[in-house]
């Protein structure tokens, strides 16, 4: 199986424990992975503005780039991004006059995009073509006793129109940890906002909704956190700082991505992981359940 592949900027920088992982496990389950060539910012949030025509054109110039790798579907693990790409695309196949200005605006391209390419999150990429089936008969290391919360945020189901599950009660990820071998965890607050860019100006803002998070986290006696989105993973990993400042009882959570969990339950070497890139250690529970 062959699928063009959009990485999007933090993915290849502060979370390439993310990109690595996900192309280890993709390698391992047969899927050739194609990069796209020239790919840009997918710009990161959709505009809601209808009159802001120039905003959607950096997703769809990234849509234009699968259409000259002569496919018709892309893959992205980020949900930020899978977001905004499938947000922008719906926009322009329900909006032709909009799209016909948004491929005059970008003239120099040599293809005219029609609003025929399918983006895919990388989960339902696994479910829908992979399929968890092989997924679970690639696994050579079952993530026994490890408990697992799997937190959703905004991005991956909302709105309802794009979302990859159900927006109140996803369980995609869930399914996936289970096959893995792991015990998943719910709990209320997985699909909740972790308080998004407000990080930048507002850490303390972010620090309540991380304490809020992974309180009821714990509550369940989860062993670890996985995303899907590098920012909820900044804001649930790194802003543990801050949490702890302000709530001192507070206690520290390993945050993952659910691709390093997938690529431990496939054998990878320690270095795939990357957990330099943590803030919280994740290396000790691990260890325990003999999993690294």
């Amino acid at each position: 199986m062959k699928i063009s592949y959009y990485p999007g900027c933090t993915l290849k920088n502060h979370a390439k424990n993310f990109e690595d992982s996900s192309l280890f496990a993709l390698s391992h389950l047969g899927v050739d992975v194609q990069e796209l060539s020239r790919w840009n910012c997918c710009g990161t949030v959709f505009s809601l503005a209808t009159d802001d025509l120039m905003h959607h054109l950096a997703p769809i110039r990234n849509l234009i780039r699968v259409k000259e790798a002569e496919s018709d579907k892309v893959m992205t693990p980020c949900a930020m991004c899978y977001n905004t790409l499938k947000r922008a695309n719906e926009y322009v196949k329900n909006n032709p006059e909009n799209l016909d200005k948004i491929n005059q605006f970008m003239y120099r391209e040599k293809i005219e995009y029609k609003g025929d390419v399918e983006i895919l999150h990388l989960l339902e990429l696994l479910k829908d073509e992979v399929k968890f089936d092989h997924i679970k008969k690639k696994m050579t290391k079952p993530l026994s006793d490890l408990k697992v919360a799997s937190y959703y945020g905004c991005y991956l189901v909302r709105p309802q129109s794009i979302g990859i599950d159900d927006a109140e009660n996803p369980t995609i990820i869930e399914e996936l940890i289970s096959l893995l071998g792991a015990q998943p965890i719910d709990f209320p607050y997985k699909t909740e906002c972790c308080g998004a860019y407000q990080t930048v100006d507002k850490p303390e803002v972010v620090a309540e909704r991380t304490f809020q998070i992974l309180q009821s986290v714990q509550s369940k006696q989860a062993d670890v956190v996985v995303v899907s989105c590098p920012l909820c993973a900044f804001n649930l990993d790194h802003r543990q700082k801050e949490t702890e400042q302000i709530y001192p009882e507070f206690k520290n959570i390993p945050i993952l991505y659910f691709t390093q969990l997938m690529a431990i339950a496939f054998g990878c070497p320690e270095d795939v992981l990357k957990f330099d890139l943590h803030y919280i250690d994740p290396k000790s529970i691990l260890k325990k359940k003999g999993l690294i």
